[in-house]
C-alpha cells in the first residue's frame, strides 16, 4: 500500500499572546472542512504566542507570563482540538514552563485521538534575539502505515546537523515551523532545498504570514524539486499529498538515479573518525 499522507501547512499571522483558542478552533476547523483527505495540519512557529511588542523586555515579560508545562491546560485543549478535528495536529511551537522555570521553544504533536505524542525544544534559539533556552535531544514520531517524521523550528534548519542526525535516525519528512520576520528567509529556501537533497527527505518548512512575517512557505520532495511555495506573505495553505515510497525509493535508486549517500561505504572500508565538537557541543 502507498505511504501517502495529505499535508494542509498553514501559513498564517501569529496569534496574539493568551488570547483564547476560539479563533485558533474556527481556522482548524476551516482548514480540515475545506481540504478534503487532509490527514495532517501544521502551523507557524509560536504561532499562539504571536507579541509583537517592540520592547526586549516586554516581550519577555508576556512569555515567562504566559509560558505554559506541557501538561497544563493549554497543552490538553490543544489535544481536544486535534481529537474534534480527526487529523494530526501541529499547532505551531509554544513557549513551554520547564519544570525548573527553563523556558522552551516547543513543537507539538498531537495524534486524531488528541494524544501528545511527541514534543521538541528548540535546539538552536536564533542567538541572541530570543529569551528560550535550549533543547538537548532530536525528536522524530512515527504515523502507522505512513512512516516517520521529524521536527526542526526556524534556526535549526541552518545547521545542517540537525537535519543529518534526524535522518540518521529514519525520519523521512521534516517539518519545519518557521517565524521569520527577516530578509534571510531568501536563504532559508535554499536551505530548504539543499537539506532535502543531501538527506534524502521531504521537506515542510511554514513560515508565519505579514505584515509580522515573511511568508514564501515551501514544500520540497526528497530530491530537492520544489512540490509548492507560497510566493509572497499573504495567508494561505499549501496541501500536498506526499509519497513516503518515494524517500525509500530514492534511497535505493539515488538523487537523480545516481546519489546515495546513505549507502556510502563498502564493508572493506576503513571506520571514519567524526571528530566535529568532539561528539558533543559544549559552551565556550
Amino acid at each position: 500500500m502507498p505511504r501517502n499522507i495529505r499535508i494542509a501547512a498553514v501559513q498564517a499571522e501569529p496569534l496574539p499572546i493568551g488570547e483564547p483558542l476560539d479563533a485558533f478552533a474556527a481556522d482548524l476547523t476551516r482548514v480540515v472542512t475545506d481540504n478534503e483527505g487532509v490527514g495532517l495540519v501544521m502551523y507557524p512557529e509560536l504561532h499562539l504566542f504571536g507579541s509583537e511588542e517592540e520592547a526586549p523586555e516586554r516581550r519577555n515579560t508576556l512569555l515567562r507570563n504566559s509560558a505554559a508545562p506541557l501538561e497544563g491546560p493549554l497543552v490538553a485543549a490543544l489535544g481536544a482540538l486535534a481529537r474534534e478535528a480527526g487529523v494530526w495536529l501541529i499547532p505551531g511551537s509554544v513557549c513551554e514552563l520547564g519544570p525548573h522555570g527553563e523556558l522552551f521553544n516547543t513543537a507539538l504533536v498531537f495524534s486524531p485521538s488528541g494524544d501528545l505524542v511527541a514534543s521538541y525544544r528548540k535546539i538552536f534559539p536564533w542567538r541572541p534575539y530570543e529569551p528560550y533556552d535550549p533543547g538537548d535531544r532530536f525528536v522524530t514520531f512515527d504515523i502507522d502505515g505512513v512512516g516517520r517524521f521529524e521536527l526542526s523550528i526556524c534556526y535549526d534548519a541552518w545547521f545542517p546537523e540537525v537535519t543529518r542526525h534526524l535522518g540518521w535516525m529514519g525520519a523521512e519528512v521534516v517539518l519545519n515551523i518557521v517565524k521569520t520576520t527577516t530578509p534571510d528567509r531568501a536563504q532559508e529556501l535554499v536551505l530548504a532545498r539543499a537539506n532535502s537533497i543531501v538527506n534524502q527527505t521531504f521537506t515542510v518548512s511554514v513560515n508565519c504570514a505579514g505584515p509580522i512575517g515573511m511568508g514564501r512557505s515551501i514544500l520540497v520532495d526528497p530530491e530537492g524539486a520544489v512540490l509548492q511555495e507560497c510566493g509572497d506573505d499573504r495567508p494561505g495553505v499549501m496541501i500536498e499529498t506526499i509519497d513516503l515510497d518515494a524517500v525509500s525509493r530514492i534511497h535505493e535508486e539515488g538523487t537523480a538515479g545516481l546519489n546515495r549517500m546513505w549507502d556510502q561505504f563498502l564493508p572493506s572500508d576503513p571506520a571514519l573518525e567524526l571528530p566535529l565538537y568532539g561528539g558533543r557541543i559544549e559552551p565556550a
